[in-house]
């Protein structure tokens, strides 16, 4: 069982179990990673503010250099307007990046590798940006799947196809992320067992394989987390600029 790279992804209870009717809240190994991963977001933050100086040391240095990149993501992205959602999009980047960064450690557990877990993330953007452009345009916002200059003739088809893709966002939003994190660590359990069963002698390139995939993984860790924060800004910006 321990080589079955399928074994890793297994959600499993820890603690009693708790159930609120037919809906089954208990703690598990899940709930533990996401608490860890927000745990060390919030320290992140909190020490890297804690003593602010002009040569900053290197935890202040990085929660610098995040704050700056986000930031620079939103106003490349959407503009100068959505500086009220900043606190969104860098609590969803950085939270989805630590959640993929921790479940690149040993014995630990990749909670982006799971569809649930990503799709609410992603229904969650979907549902927020649909509201935010209701309010500021009121039923405007409808023009939204009605894209300029196109014939009269072509406009059901076009208007079909936009309400599709429209609705398609939080599915692919989250299926990219789990998809991707979940090859990515499968491949890693598949080399690795490579490495134990041929043994000191003939696992040597496999493991040489598992270097460089870790090395890959962690670059797809992050750059995961930027398409999520980046794509969650382009339809922020549909929101706010209505551009069809």
């Amino acid at each position: 069982m321990a080589l079955n790279p399928m074994h890793q992804f297994e959600v499993y209870k820890i603690g009693p179990e708790i159930n609120f009717g037919n809906i089954n809240l208990s703690f598990t190994n899940a709930s533990l990673f996401m608490l860890i991963s927000a745990t060390l977001v919030l320290s992140l933050l909190f020490f890297g503010t804690k003593k602010k100086s002009l040569i900053p040391s290197k935890i202040q240095l990085i929660t610098e250099m995040s704050y700056t990149f986000v930031a620079k993501m939103i106003n490349d992205t959407v503009g100068s307007n959505a500086k009220a959602f900043f606190p969104f999009i860098f609590t969803l980047f950085m939270f989805v990046l630590f959640c993929n960064m921790v479940g690149m450690l040993p014995y630990s557990f990749t909670v982006t590798s799971h569809i649930i877990v990503t799709f609410m993330l992603a229904a969650i953007v979907f549902v927020g940006v649909t509201i935010i452009g209701f309010v500021k345009h009121g039923i405007k916002y409808l023009e939204l799947f009605v894209p300029k200059g196109v014939p009269i003739v072509l406009l059901p088809l076009i208007i079909i196809i936009e309400i599709i893709s429209y609705l398609s966002r939080p599915v692919s939003l989250s299926v990219r992320l789990f998809a991707n994190m979940m090859a990515g660590h499968t491949m890693l359990k598949v080399f690795g067992g490579f490495v134990i069963s041929l043994g000191l002698l003939g696992g040597w390139l496999p493991l040489g394989f598992s270097v460089a995939l870790t090395g890959l993984e962690l670059l797809v860790a992050f750059l995961q987390a930027y398409v999520f924060a980046i794509l969650t800004c382009i339809y922020l910006n549909d929101a706010l600029n209505l551009h069809h």
